[in-house]
Parts: C-alpha cells; sequence; structure tokens
C-alpha cells in the first residue's frame, strides 16, 4: 500500500520548507500568492491533507521563549555585543521565576525566520537583542507584526509600526555625559558615534549631548565622526578626528566598545587622558572599568531591563495590556574624565 503524503514530500517537491507548506496551506500573507498557489496544487496531486490534530497540537503552548542575538562583530570571536551579556543573566533569571525555559539562538535572517519559532512549537515568544541597521531591520519587525508574533526588543522604538521597544532614555544619557564634562571646565567637544537613523540609540545619544551643550551657551556645531560599535571603528574614527579637529578637549562615545578604540589612538599620538582630552563611553561593559585609565560611561540597568523584557513579554503573551517605561542612564564616574 503506498504511503501516505506528508507536509515534507510537499516541500520537497515545492522546494520550500516545511513551515512555508504549513503557512502556505493556511493561506498565511507571509506567503506570495503564487507560491501559496503552486503548494495547494502540488497538495492535490499528491492528496496530502492537513492532520487537524497535529495542527491543533503546535498551537498549543510551549512555556519557553526565545532569545535572539543580533551577530555583532567582536574582537573576541564571540560575535556577541559584551553589553548584553549581563542582560542574558537577568533574562534567564527572569524566565524561570515565571516558569517558563529559555532558548537562545543567534537571529538568522532568511525568509522564514520570523515564523519558525512559532510553527515548529519552539517559542511561544520572542525576545530579540540588537539590530545592526534600523533602517534594514524593520523590514523584519513588519514580519513578525504580520504574522502575530508576540515579540519584544531591546532598543529604539519604531514609531512606524507596532513593534513593543523598552530601551534606555539616550537622551538623557547624552545629556549627563554633557553636563559633566561642562563640570570639568571642557571647552571643545566631539561626538564618536553614529548619528542618523541607521543607528537611533546613537543618534539620541548625539542628540541629548548637543542639546545640553546648546543650553550651556557652546556655540558652533559639535565635532561629529561616524563609527559602528566596535573598538576598531572607534580606533579609525579618533584617527578621523585628529586629522580634521586639531582643537577639543573632551569626547563623548556613543559606546564604550568605540570608547577603548579612541582611547588607544590618543594614546599612540601621545595625548594624555584625561589632562589633555576627556574621553566618556557609554554602556558601563565589565571591560571598561579595567582599561588604562578606567573609563568614565553611562551605565544601563541591565538586571532591571532583563526582568522587564520577560515581564512585558510574558503580559503580551496572556493577552495583558503592556506598558513601557523607557530606562534613565547613571553616569559612572571614573578616570578618563577627571
Amino acid at each position: 500500500m503506498k504511503a501516505k503524503s506528508t507536509s515534507l514530500d510537499v516541500a520537497h517537491i515545492a522546494g520550500v520548507s516545511q513551515s512555508t507548506v504549513s503557512r502556505a496551506l493556511s493561506d498565511s500573507p507571509l506567503v506570495n500568492r503564487e507560491t501559496r498557489e503552486r503548494i495547494k496544487s502540488i497538495a492535490r496531486e499528491l492528496n496530502y491533507k492537513v492532520d487537524k490534530n497535529a495542527s491543533n497540537l503546535r498551537r498549543q503552548k510551549s512555556t519557553t521563549l526565545a532569545l535572539l542575538l543580533f551577530e555583532d562583530k567582536t574582537s573576541d570571536g564571540s560575535n556577541i555585543n559584551p553589553f548584553f551579556l549581563a542582560m542574558i543573566g537577568s533574562i534567564t533569571r527572569a524566565c524561570s521565576s515565571l516558569g517558563y525555559d529559555l532558548l537562545v539562538s543567534f537571529q538568522q535572517f532568511s525568509q522564514d525566520w520570523h515564523a519558525e519559532y512559532e510553527d515548529s512549537h519552539k517559542a511561544d515568544g520572542l525576545i530579540l537583542l540588537g539590530y545592526g541597521d534600523f533602517v534594514n531591520y524593520q523590514e523584519q519587525l513588519k514580519k513578525l507584526e504580520q504574522h502575530n508574533t508576540p515579540f519584544v526588543l531591546w532598543g529604539a522604538q519604531d514609531k512606524k509600526g507596532q513593534a513593543i521597544s523598552l530601551g534606555s532614555d539616550n537622551f538623557q544619557g547624552g545629556q549627563i555625559v554633557a553636563e559633566h564634562l561642562l563640570n570639568q571646565g571642557r571647552k571643545a567637544f566631539a561626538f564618536i558615534g553614529g548619528a542618523n537613523l541607521h543607528c537611533p540609540e546613537f543618534m539620541q545619544r548625539y542628540k541629548g549631548y548637543c542639546s545640553r551643550l546648546k543650553l550651556a551657551g557652546i556655540s558652533g556645531r559639535v565635532a561629529q565622526i561616524d563609527a559602528i560599535n566596535t573598538q576598531e571603528s572607534g580606533y579609525e574614527a579618533a584617527l578621523r578626528l585628529l586629522n580634521r579637529h586639531k582643537t577639543f578637549d573632551a569626547i563623548a562615545c556613543a559606546s564604550d566598545l568605540i570608547a577603548i578604540g579612541v582611547m588607544r589612538a590618543l594614546q599612540e599620538k601621545g595625548i594624555n587622558i584625561p589632562q589633555d582630552v576627556s574621553v566618556v563611553g557609554y554602556d558601563d561593559i565589565p571591560m571598561a572599568a579595567f582599561t588604562n585609565p578606567p573609563l568614565t560611561t553611562v551605565s544601563q540597568d541591565t538586571f532591571r531591563a532583563g526582568q522587564e523584557l520577560v515581564t512585558v513579554l510574558v503580559d503580551k503573551i496572556q493577552g495583558k495590556a503592556v506598558s513601557i517605561n523607557q530606562l534613565c542612564g547613571e553616569l559612572v564616574i571614573r578616570q578618563t574624565s577627571l
């Protein structure tokens, strides 16, 4: 007797994944019309019918959350932004306290990445940490929204979409950096880090920085050099700053990793920190306390952030009302800005 056809048979002939077959047969808008019709035609030819009991089983709750990390370039080869390491611990504890397991993996931007976790019953909801270029990332968020996938992300709010974002008040963080440097008697200011829509968190830190300086009557545009969140990029940006702007005595950096690269460039050029130039970072990663000299930075409450991310996601999964509050940063003064 001929074996009963399965969704794997349909997927093999159609040249797609099983999850795509499942979505096509349920008329999901995530599969374009042409592909849906082709898959349905193949299913009819094979006399394949969806197993309703199995389908219902997949819709049950898994009591598992998925933590998806964006892969960042790192000098240690981990591809994990060190800022997120402490947050991962907090997320794990928060999941345990609420009776959820946690599945951790890197985000895979394949065609079906946004739906595979629910379709395979891996997780009830997603936590997203990191996103690279935010302009490009918004397209991925739209796919999650279209699929009605419960998710929450750490970072900038997507004002055009319905994504729930938890993050720090980056504008406030930039302001307290400027306030500190002004109190140190600094007169000529620079900022290193992307200040555009592609990196909105950095942009808000830059805007807060400039806003406080303007309030203090600092005339002229703050010298700003783009850099991504790596030590190498900070190093190269500092060299560009030195070539373009000869007069500055304070540099605010959009992240600690950038600041560490900046410090290396300044020291190689014989510029003393903080005697000649004060340097301030952002994030307070563990490495910040062990640079030479130790780095002044803005600390973000990663413990609370992890707890909030899990609580908000679970509330969303359970259909409860969700409210989001930005977390304020706190300045940690060390020897790079005394």
